[in-house]
């Protein structure tokens, strides 16, 4: 029947691992429900992107030659994720530029019924005008953020604006430049059709969706947990990059670990600590007398490689071979965030790790770096109280920023303790977020949240579909 016709959608993804990975995640959410996926990408990031998605005959990937010559990149460099200096990150950002044109001429000559873009592709929003079809737009934040950024627009203050639900004072005050960056592309979202967010409603919570749309007049749709669909044990450990450990080492090594007595510490791929940091953070870690899974940042290049371990701590490994795991490179995050000896998180709070421990009722101990994660860090600890702060007051910039004020050990130390000795506070901040991964759970499930937000959507965007056939 003609109101049964599969839905034909394109997305189009940043070249960031953030935002590709639960926007390839999305992706499929439609392809499960029978609608018809392209995902416009480049040849590097569509093979690591097709290893951590399940196959589907209605999912496709167009891919488009990167422009590593004209930028001056080697080849296989193609997502910020993968680079090195704070050139080769300006590099990447240049050729998502000359990318526009090849992908547009593409959509013209096979329009879709809908286009999902990255918020980094203003250009996409005259592309879906001039075809009049409905664009929807990703940006990778929670809603809360959303309308954090919203009302505090053009400050750079660390109070936020007393018109939100909640009151809160973040623990550094956003970057000028920032701010500024982040609230021209917010603006420009609210000429779309809609938001799409890898949340569920229940964390981002009802009062901060009313606020959204009555403070915008746009709508947000949940489709989150992104992290939760299903997928195979091999596709949840290449999830992102091919990991450094096998997931069968991990999980052996977990195994072996009683329930809530690890933690888990990572601070995501665009993360780089001064090796003085690295040291504190063995030191402090060490110093906690708990269990560990530490991801640190592979150091690039055979020189660089050479000088990697001269940060750590004499003797740190021989000492904790037992406790510890420390594994340089990319990790299994969903397989060891889902693992019954995990029991708390440390992290930089980037909304892909802090959605994912969410997801598995893993508490969290917070250390935002950049971007948008000081707000992410208030959702956790102040909004829903599922994390406790390190106490981190200094906002870098992404990626190879240089870094003023350390966190000492102590700090590190006492966040961890507090987490995991397992007093009052540790007790209620784990039975809390436990309470919020059944609630992922469940959002997702049939008439869950998310799950009813999908099916609405669908109807909205075929009702436009066969509105434009008969106009």
């Amino acid at each position: 029947m003609e109101e049964t016709r599969p839905l034909k959608l394109y997305f189009i993804h940043s070249l960031a691992a953030g935002h590709m990975i639960p926007l390839c995640d999305i992706a499929t959410l439609f392809v499960s429900r029978g609608h018809h996926v392209t995902i416009i990408s480049t040849p590097s990031n569509a093979l690591t992107l097709r290893k951590s998605i399940p196959s589907h005959p209605f999912l496709r990937f167009h891919t488009f030659q990167f422009p590593s010559q004209e930028v001056g990149l080697p080849d296989g460099i193609e997502n910020i994720s993968s680079v090195t200096d704070a050139d080769q990150l300006v590099k990447v950002m240049n050729a998502t530029t000359l990318l526009q044109t090849p992908i547009q001429n593409f959509v013209e000559e096979n329009p879709p019924d809908c286009i999902v873009a990255d918020f980094l592709f203003p250009w996409v929003h005259d592309l879906a005008n001039n075809l009049n079809i409905p664009r929807l737009v990703f940006n990778g934040f929670s809603l809360f953020t959303v309308c954090a950024l919203h009302s505090s627009s053009h400050s750079s203050n660390s109070l936020l604006s007393p018109t939100l639900p909640h009151s809160i004072t973040l623990n550094a005050s956003p970057p000028k430049e920032l701010a500024e960056f982040l609230n021209k592309y917010l603006e420009m979202e609210l000429g779309s059709y809609g938001l799409i967010v890898n949340n569920f409603a229940e964390l981002d919570g009802e009062e901060y969706i009313r606020y959204y749309e009555k403070t915008t007049g746009h709508k947000a749709w949940h489709l989150g947990p992104a992290s939760l669909i299903p997928r195979t044990p091999e596709e949840k450990a290449e999830r992102g990059m091919k990991s450094v450990v096998s997931m069968h080492e991990c999980v052996s090594w977990l195994d072996s670990k009683a329930e809530n007595s690890v933690v888990y510490i990572c601070f995501g791929s665009l993360c780089h600590f001064p090796d003085k940091q690295l040291y504190e953070i063995a030191c402090g870690i060490e110093a906690s007398g708990h269990g560990f899974i530490w991801v640190v940042p592979e150091k690039k290049g055979k020189e660089e490689s050479k000088e990697e371990e001269k940060w750590m701590p004499e003797g740190f490994e021989e000492r904790n071979a037992e406790k510890g795991m420390v594994i340089r490179g990319w990790a299994p995050q969903l397989v060891i965030l889902n693992h019954r000896a995990v029991g708390a998180f440390l992290s930089h709070c980037g909304w892909n790790s802090t959605v994912e421990a969410v997801s598995g009722g893993v508490p969290m101990i917070t250390w935002p770096v950049h971007g948008e994660q000081f707000y992410n860090e208030k959702l956790i600890s102040e909004v829903r109280g599922i994390g406790v702060e390190v106490g981190v007051a200094e906002w870098n910039s992404i990626g190879f920023g240089e870094r003023q004020m350390l966190v000492c050990r102590n700090s590190i130390e006492r966040g961890v303790r507090r987490i995991m000795d397992g007093g009052d506070e540790a007790q209620e901040v784990r039975r809390r977020a436990q309470e919020f991964g059944k609630k992922a759970q469940e959002a997702v499930g049939e008439g869950g949240s998310s799950h009813k937000n999908l099916t609405a959507l669908i109807h909205d965007l075929t009702r436009l579909r066969d509105a434009k056939l008969l106009s």
